[in-house]
This record gives structure tokens, sequence and C-alpha cells, in this order.
């Protein structure tokens, strides 16, 4: 046990530090995410040290169960798929836009409209998404019209990161552990609708409170008119996405698995774009800069992340966590614990680690286990980048447009924001459950 549990923590603290001293090295001539490559070794060393066997590592990653992290990765690819698209033929630009031309001269209003957006997209696509997309319009928005872009990114990041709570579909821990636990898309809004709810209402009025002041300096806002070129495809993808969505919320009556109905609908899209571009005589290229962005480094590291936590459980320490919780004030103690260790190893292994941490043979226990958990996957990412993958790519892109926005910058506004949110998601779930 001693060398599984040193792999571990050795593979912890050099994801930490890579994310904020290397983040990314140069491979001949290209920049790689170092994160991914951590997870990759720590996973070959638990296979060299005897902590797990290739055949029980195989067996783990292809099983037929709903933990199978096959499975999960093909949702949350194929979603990501549905949504890159999207925004690769302009819709959430030309979203950013309206949302820009409706607030007019007025901070405030496009504050609150910009978070709406942001929280209304996010429910319905994915975190990560929302963030890669809008980030970058914030930075170039603020630059233009001479404004502080603070407020903007914190607000975009904590909502996406709050309101991706909502839906299965919000975020991959959401997907992960929902589906490890043989949760259902109806069954999994009807328990977290509350929790997000009340997360949301506490967010935005934190938000107020500490950026009021400056968002009352007016802004010159030139609207720029967007020429919708790729109309056809727009709805071509809208379409695709809302029949995911009503397919995954009608999965458990027609018996189909949720992986299978978004990676059919992610290859419709593919295949019908592909025709029209043949016919129409057009490039292929929203269909290549789609693939080109969906993140392939996250099955990497999925899968070794995944191996590690196989190695802990084989060796009896995922026991010993679960002793160590107890069965008193589980949504508490659950909620709290997942959102610290979001922040020292990422909530995508955390995720990984807390799914076979409850071993309850009480149904509601382990449904508070796993749903409190899911709260802490979400929010942790508020207080450190390393929190999530999200804060990873969040630092990257604001850094790219040379934002100061630094890293204890980061930590203060997470802070405030995380604590009496965290609260209220729990106090929300405590009440549902």
């Amino acid at each position: 046990m001693i060398y599984t549990v040193i792999i571990a923590i050795l593979t912890c603290i050099s994801l930490i530090l890579s994310i904020i001293f290397f983040p990314k090295i140069k491979v001949f001539n290209k920049q790689i995410n170092t994160y991914w490559l951590i997870g990759l070794l720590g996973a070959i060393l638990m296979l060299l040290f005897g902590s797990i066997s290739v055949k029980d590592a195989f067996n783990g990653l292809f099983s037929d169960s709903s933990i199978n992290p096959i499975k999960i990765l093909i949702l949350f690819i194929s979603m990501t798929l549905l949504s890159v698209f999207l925004d690769e033929v302009g819709f959430f630009k030309t979203l950013a836009m309206f949302a820009t031309k409706k607030a007019k001269s007025n901070q405030k209003a496009l504050f609150f409209i910009l978070y709406a957006v942001v929280s209304i997209l996010t429910i319905f696509t994915s975190n990560d998404i929302v963030i890669l997309t809008f980030t970058p319009f914030i930075c170039y928005f603020a630059k233009n019209t001479k404004i502080n872009p603070i407020p903007y990114l914190v607000a975009e990041f904590v909502g996406a990161n709050t309101w991706s709570m909502m839906l299965i579909i919000g975020n991959p821990t959401n997907i992960f552990l929902a589906t490890s636990a043989n949760i259902e898309f109806i069954e999994y809004l009807k328990i977290m609708f509350i929790p997000t709810l009340l997360a949301g209402i506490c967010e935005i009025l934190i938000l107020y409170i500490l950026f009021n002041k400056k968002l009352k300096e007016p802004l010159v806002c030139e609207y720029e008119e967007q020429k919708f070129n790729e109309k056809t495809s727009i709805i071509i993808g809208l379409v695709h996405l809302l029949i995911c969505l009503v397919l995954l919320v009608i999965s458990s009556y027609i018996n189909i698995p949720m992986y299978l109905i978004c990676l059919c609908c992610a290859i419709s899209l593919v295949l019908l774009i592909s025709v029209i571009n043949i016919i129409s005589k057009k490039k292929f290229s929203n269909i290549k800069n789609t693939f080109k962005r969906l993140p392939y480094e996250l099955i990497p590291f999925v899968l070794s992340m995944f191996i590690i936590v196989l190695s802990l459980q084989k060796q009896g320490v995922t026991n010993y966590f679960s002793n160590i919780l107890g069965e008193k004030m589980i949504i508490g103690k659950y909620g709290i614990s997942s959102f610290l260790f979001c922040n020292i190893i990422n909530n995508i292994p955390m995720s990984v680690l807390f799914s076979q941490i409850p071993q309850f043979t009480n149904q509601l226990q382990f449904s508070q286990a796993i749903f409190s958990t899911i709260i802490g996957s979400n929010l942790g990412a508020f207080v450190t980048p390393i929190g999530a993958l999200a804060g990873i790519m969040f630092t990257g892109l604001v850094n790219d447009q040379d934002v100061k926005f630094s890293f204890k910058t980061f930590i203060k506004y997470g802070v405030i924001i995380s604590i009496p949110t965290l609260a209220a998601a729990l106090i929300g779930l405590s009440i549902v459950l």
C-alpha cells in the first residue's frame, strides 16, 4: 500500500506544480499541456510497481458498467463536439454581441445580461465550452471600451462553474459521478435544481456587492453587426443539440444509454454538415476546426487518473477514506472535503477518487454523498486555477490577452464567492434530500 500512496501523492504534487510553474512544454515546436503527461506517468508507475496489474487496469477501463470511463469520455467528447461546432459557426459570438447591443452604455445591464447568457448556455452545453468562448470576447470587449474586465471575467467564470451543476452534461465531473452511481438524467435534475438555484442567487448577490462601484462607470460601446453566413449550420447544430437534450431526458424510458445518444447525435451532425458542404461546394473548415478544438488531452488524463484510483481502491485506500468520513453529517463532510480536494488534485481526479469512496447500504446516504460531491466538484473550481480544467484554460486565455489577473486575485475573489455559494448549495441539497 505504501508505494501506491507515495505514487498518488507525488502525482498530485507534481500536477499542482506543473499547473503553477510549467503548464506547457515545447515538443517539436508544439506547445503541449503537462497535466495529462504527469497523470499518465503516475498511472505507468502504478503498473510498474505492481499497485495494479495490467489485466485489472484493462478490465476496469473496459468493464460493462456505469463507471466505465470510456463511455463517460464518449458522452463528454460528443457533447463538446456539438457545442464547439456551434461556436465555430458563430452562434456564441452572435449571442455575446446581442447582449452587448441590449446593454447599450450601461455597465450594470451588460454585467447582468452577460451573466445570464453565460449561465443559460452553461446549463445546456458545458462550462468548459462557455469559458473557452466568452473569455476572449470579454477581454477583447474590455480593451475596446476601456473598462475593467475583472468583474466580467469573475462573473463569467463563477457563473459557468455554478450553473453547470444544473444538468448532468454541464461538467465532466457531473457525468462521471452521476453515471457511476446509476443516476438518470431526470432524477439528477430533480435533485440538483434547488441547490443550483440557491447557489446562483447567492452568487449573483455577492458579485453585485463586490463590483457595484466598478460597474457604475459608463462605457462607450460600439456594436458590431453580425453577418449570418452560417445560418443553415447554426440551425442544424441547434436542432441536434435540442434533440440530444430531449433524448437524454427520456433516456431511462427508452432504455438507450446516454453516451450512445450523444455519440449518435455528434455523428449525425458531422455527416449532415459534410453532405451540405459537398452539395454547396464549401470547404470543410467548420468540421475540421471543430475536431481540432476538441479536448483530446482529457482522454489520457481521465484514463490515467482512473487507473491511479483503481490502484488506491485495490490497495484499500478508498476504504480508509470512507471510514474517516463516516456516516454522519454526510452532505457537509462530502461537500466540503470534495471542494477542498479539487484544489489539491484537480476536480476530475477528485471525482474519480470520490466515486469509489461512498460505501453505504442506505440509498439516501449514498445519494447525499454523491450529490454533495458533485456540488464540491463544480464549486471547488472557484478557489484556485488548480481546482478544475476550466480554471487552467481560463488563466491561460486571460494571460494570452495580456489581462492582469494574478493567482492571488483569482484566490481572493474565489474564496469570497465560493464559501457562501457552497453553503447555499449544500443547504439546498439538505432540503431536497
